[in-house]
């Protein structure tokens, strides 16, 4: 297993060290180096990054700028001189926060706990299973799409029924579309998004999941036959 990572540093001279340091461990692959944020935001926009190796203090956006206009945020160790940022570091969930210049060890032991974060979380994962969170009744509520069976606009708000309830929110079909894996979850109907795992049947016009007939827009019918057969 390795962890896909990129370097963030001003310094052409840090740079150089901590992709050498990354190149010689057996568990990480260095995607890139770059001396500003925006060039890393760029490169993470197009490849799926593990952990960052940042520089805190950078010109125009400094690391907690950087991290602060990141939608998803992978892991961060971050790299400086200075011990002040320390505690900072730390409101930022950071996996560890190494200080220039940086020992060999001390930046195994980094790391490792890196590696050991990653591997949790895998694990968590697999064990829960995909899941998304929705409020309805003044509550948070965890629901696993596994048991979603459909989606339904209703008024102001989408309906979300499952294997075992029905809840309703208030959002937007276009939210749980973007929430939604497309492999599973396919809109069939302008008030309808449909677990395909769910289906026993479909025509023309209707696809049957029990006893529930949803119905099939005619543009949309197409969309269920590809996501059918790729299931």
């Amino acid at each position: 297993m390795k962890l896909n990572c990129v370097v963030v540093d001003d310094s052409s001279i840090q740079r150089i060290i901590i992709a050498k340091l990354v190149n010689n461990h057996p568990n990480l692959h260095l995607i890139g180096d770059f001396s500003n944020a925006i060039e890393a935001k760029s490169c993470m926009s197009v490849h799926t990054v593990d952990l960052i190796f940042l520089d805190i203090e950078m010109p125009v956006i400094s690391g907690f700028d950087f991290l602060d206009g990141l939608k998803t945020k992978p892991q961060i160790i971050f790299i400086t001189s200075k011990a002040e940022y320390a505690l900072k570091a730390f409101d930022y969930d950071a996996t560890d926060y190494l200080q220039k210049p940086i020992a060999v060890d001390r930046f195994s032991a980094s790391v490792k706990r890196a590696i050991d974060l990653h591997l949790l979380k895998q694990d968590t994962k697999e064990e829960e299973g995909e899941h998304i969170f929705i409020k309805s009744n003044l509550k948070k509520l965890k629901v696993y799409t596994s048991k979603i069976k459909w989606i339904e606009a209703f008024g102001d708000y989408v309906r979300v029924v499952t294997e075992d309830d029905s809840n309703l929110v208030l959002s937007t079909m276009k939210s749980f579309e973007n929430d939604l894996s497309k492999k599973k979850f396919v809109r069939v109907h302008k008030s309808y998004i449909i677990n395909i795992d769910k289906v026993e049947r479909f025509n023309s016009k209707f696809a049957e999941i029990g006893t529930t007939k949803i119905p099939l827009s005619r543009n949309k019918k197409e969309d269920l036959i590809k996501a059918l057969s790729y299931a």
